[in-house]
């Protein structure tokens, strides 16, 4: 007797095992129980990087887990966004990237990737305005009046850009054709040598970055003819906005967002987005994000999805009109 419940035990200890071993590494521990990997396109120091590492430690904090940022650079930010494209839809690979993700697309005859399809949405992160200046010698104090000065001068007026594509170049194509005047481009390879010769006058006009522009614009070396497309910036309320100058259709201002592979199941994006979204929300990291010249973003995948899709429509159809090239 006592040898029969010896070994009823110890069947029954190998039941347990055995569905132990069989059972999904999600019913033993929830999402997510091991590190999260951020990818970012780009090198350290840029925006995305800024956003990433930022959010980053909070979303770490918050989910009780190592959440490590990837640089991946290169190829205009496709290697990086490639590399989560093929990745596991787990909810441990993801990814943080700028408006870029579209305009590349629009402007490169194929990308290793579908902006749209190739990744699942988490929502919108942060907003950076770009800002239209001017060099002092440009006898121009608001947009309508550089736009005077253009049309009676075709052509004479260059404007620079950090290279051909580049969200600079493509926000002045995009003024360009909204008001029907003619610029000429002059890309550099990087903002530094842009800014450089627009502080000396060799260039003339350029959207820049707010918070790269302002402490020349406060020095008195440059001036801010406008700050932000539909809405002013939070860091120059003062500047008016495109749309404050009457140019409700165009917007410039260079969006930034979280991804993740196509496939994520549901509840791990409603998890990862009200947790951004909660860290977005926080007052230390909104004052953190507006020094870096970045206006925090919550919202839904619902809205991410939708900025995408109308972004692509929206640049393919001006890359194809202005005939831009990249370098």
């Amino acid at each position: 007797m006592k040898e029969a419940l010896r070994l009823a035990a110890h069947a029954a200890a190998v039941v347990v095992v055995a569905a132990a071993t069989i059972m999904p590494a999600s019913a033993q521990a929830p999402y997510p129980n091991r590190p999260i990997r951020i990818v970012v396109p780009y090198t350290a120091g840029t925006g995305i990087d800024i956003l990433a590492r930022v959010t980053g430690q909070k979303l770490s904090d918050r989910l009780k887990v190592p959440v490590v940022v990837d640089n991946r650079p290169g190829a205009s930010g496709n290697i990086g966004t490639e590399a989560v494209a093929k990745a596991s839809p787990d909810g441990y690979t993801l990814l943080m990237n700028a408006s870029t993700h579209v305009t590349n697309a629009a402007l490169q005859s194929s990308v290793p990737y579908d902006p749209a399809k190739s990744f699942t949405p988490i929502g919108p992160v942060a907003i950076g305005n770009l800002a239209l200046v001017v060099h002092p010698s440009v006898p121009a104090r608001s947009v309508l009046e550089l736009v005077a000065l253009a049309k009676g001068e075709p052509g004479k007026l260059n404007y620079a850009s950090p290279g051909s594509g580049t969200p600079h170049h493509l926000a002045m194509e995009l003024f360009k054709l909204h008001f029907r005047v003619d610029l000429t481009h002059v890309p550099y390879k990087g903002t530094a040598g842009a800014v450089t010769d627009l502080l000396g006058g060799q260039v003339q006009v350029m959207f820049l970055p707010v918070h790269v522009a302002l402490g020349q614009v406060q020095a008195g070396k440059l001036r801010m003819l406008a700050a932000g497309g539909a809405r002013r910036s939070p860091v120059t309320p003062d500047i008016p906005s495109l749309a404050d100058e009457g140019v409700t259709d165009i917007d410039v201002d260079i969006w930034y967002a979280m991804l993740a592979p196509a496939g994520l199941p549901k509840d791990q994006v409603a998890l990862l987005n009200a947790e951004m979204n909660a860290i977005l929300g926080d007052p230390e990291v909104r004052e953190n994000l507006l020094k870096q010249g970045l206006n925090p973003t919550p919202g839904r995948p619902a809205d991410l999805a939708r900025m995408i899709d109308t972004d692509l429509d929206r640049w393919t159809k001006i890359v194809r009109t202005a005939g831009i090239k990249t370098d």
